[in-house]
């Protein structure tokens, strides 16, 4: 039997609200030319209904000793942002958070968001419909001008979407 490597650590939500957890990947030195120096990665969960809660339990496979995580909880109408460090076991809140830049996305027309294509298929910028909490996954294509594989998002009309990335304070403008 395969075992994973890695570990897990759990919160609740309270009816209404629904928190989606993505760890933040550091691109190596040897790599900065060719990718983005941060990526996402939505971290997977299992959960349990616990009467009006809803215990989530998310997991880190191969973890690094510390990693940092954006913590997001969707409401009705409002999104709280939060950073966390994972530490031996332990979730803590920083109180100096990494910048992140969000805004929520809306158009009266169809619109199509496109991002650089990493081979692992983590980007900078993660978009999420905010009612479902579920993630817009990029459709793969080859712009023929740069000769580039490339990822774009369809954004359906008439509907918000929330959009993160992580980015240095210094390049925060």
């Amino acid at each position: 039997m395969e075992s994973i490597q890695g570990k897990h650590f759990s919160i609740t939500d309270p009816e209404g609200i629904s928190t989606v957890i993505y760890r933040v990947n550091k691109t190596a030195k040897q790599y900065l030319s060719e990718y983005p120096k941060y990526t996402v990665e939505r971290l997977i969960s299992a959960e349990e209904l616990k009467g009006s809660m809803t215990k989530k339990t998310f997991f880190i496979d191969e973890p690094e000793y510390e990693e940092q995580l954006v913590i997001l909880s969707f409401g009705k109408g409002k999104v709280v942002v939060n950073i966390g460090v994972l530490e031996d076991n332990k979730v803590r809140i920083s109180k100096k958070p990494v910048p992140v830049k969000f805004e929520t996305l809306y158009s009266n027309k169809e619109v199509y968001k496109e991002f650089g294509y990493t081979p692992n298929l983590k980007r900078q910028i993660s978009i999420i419909d905010p009612e479902t909490t579920e993630e817009i996954k990029p459709v793969l294509y080859m712009d023929e001008k740069t000769e580039e594989v490339k990822g774009k998002c369809k954004l359906k009309p008439n509907k918000p979407y929330f959009a993160f990335e992580i980015r240095d304070k210094k390049e925060d403008n």
